[in-house]
């Protein structure tokens, strides 16, 4: 058996962490054995192994989040109809992994003969998008929502799920060769100058009730000046390194509200009915091909470093997944 493990924490995250050999201790009363089948690299995962994010696991500690496998083996009391099924990983358990213990009756069972690597991301990204554009504005079928940062799996997640709901989305990135990339976005701009004119030359004037903000700094205001009076904007990442800015003039003439989303609070607050309603429905899109994200490269356990390595390079085309030999 082998997982990812790190001990130190520092500005090069492939550095710290090593893949490592290890044996795990007996099953206990209600405890399920899994063989992890794959588990995605996220931002989150990069910014826990430089220490620059806002919830950090006691060290040492094995990196991932979430991922999916199958169930091998049970407790004594554990019923042996779970024996084989296809769950999904808890959140933080350190999914970077061959195999992992878990409690038994916190698993998620999944869709069979779904695609394994698209379940495998089902944990994160889904339900940040899907919270994203439901729990701050009530939007209707023909309204609009604009996002930058829209070549990321959170923007590809909320581009597929506003189509699904009827709502236009206006999709902001960085640089002109990420363009391209953008499927099935309406519209797609190049963040600068005169944003706001361009969306709304774009969009025939529309007013936008939503702004997904996952850059901070100037990037930040940029999407503020392009929203509608009134508008909400919600910043969920800081992919600039720089604190969000905003132009008191937005806040005082345009009565613009920011507010923040970070889904482990989320977690944290929402009943567990909530969170499995959450899932269920995300899985089933998932299962049925209507959700899904690129994904650029695969990597065994032992090429820890590299996969680390590639996440965290500022140009990518898709996911890093970690897919542990069977």
């Amino acid at each position: 058996m082998q997982r990812a493990q790190y001990a130190s924490r520092g500005p090069v995250p492939q550095a710290v962490i090593a893949a490592v050999d290890f044996t795990l201790s007996a099953l206990r009363a209600g405890q399920a054995l899994i063989q992890v089948l794959a588990a995605p690299i996220n931002p989150s995962d990069v910014l826990t192994l430089t220490g620059a994010y806002g919830m950090l696991p006691a060290l040492p500690a094995v990196g991932g989040n979430e991922g999916v496998g199958r169930i091998v083996a049970l407790a004594a009391d554990v019923a042996a109809s779970k024996l084989g099924q296809l769950v999904l990983l808890p959140v933080g358990s350190g999914t970077w992994s061959s195999h992992l213990i878990a409690d038994a009756s916190q698993l998620i069972r999944l869709p069979e003969g779904a695609d394994v690597e698209q379940l495998a991301m089902l944990t994160v990204n889904p339900p940040t998008a899907a919270l994203l554009l439901s729990e701050f504005v009530d939007l209707k079928p023909g309204d609009w929502v604009i996002q930058n940062a829209a070549n990321s799996a959170v923007a590809g997640y909320l581009r597929q799920l506003a189509h699904s709901r009827g709502l236009h989305t206006v999709n902001i990135v960085r640089r002109q060769s990420a363009v391209a990339a953008i499927a099935g976005g309406e519209v797609v701009l190049v963040d600068g100058d005169g944003l706001a004119k361009r969306v709304a030359a774009a969009t025939g004037g529309a007013r936008i009730r939503l702004g997904i903000d996952a850059v901070g700094g100037q990037a930040t205001d940029r999407l503020a000046t392009a929203l509608g009076e009134g508008a909400t904007l919600v910043n969920y990442g800081a992919m600039s390194g720089e604190p969000c800015v905003i132009s008191p003039a937005s806040f005082v003439f345009r009565d613009i509200t920011l507010r923040g989303f970070w889904l482990a609070q989320w977690f944290r607050r929402a009943a567990v009915e909530r969170q499995q309603q959450i899932f269920g429905e995300l899985a089933g899109l998932v299962a049925s091909g209507q959700l899904s994200a690129r994904i650029q490269s695969r990597f065994p356990i032992e090429q820890i470093k590299q996969a680390v390595a590639a996440a965290a390079a500022g140009e990518r085309d898709g996911k890093i997944l970690i897919v542990p030999k069977a």
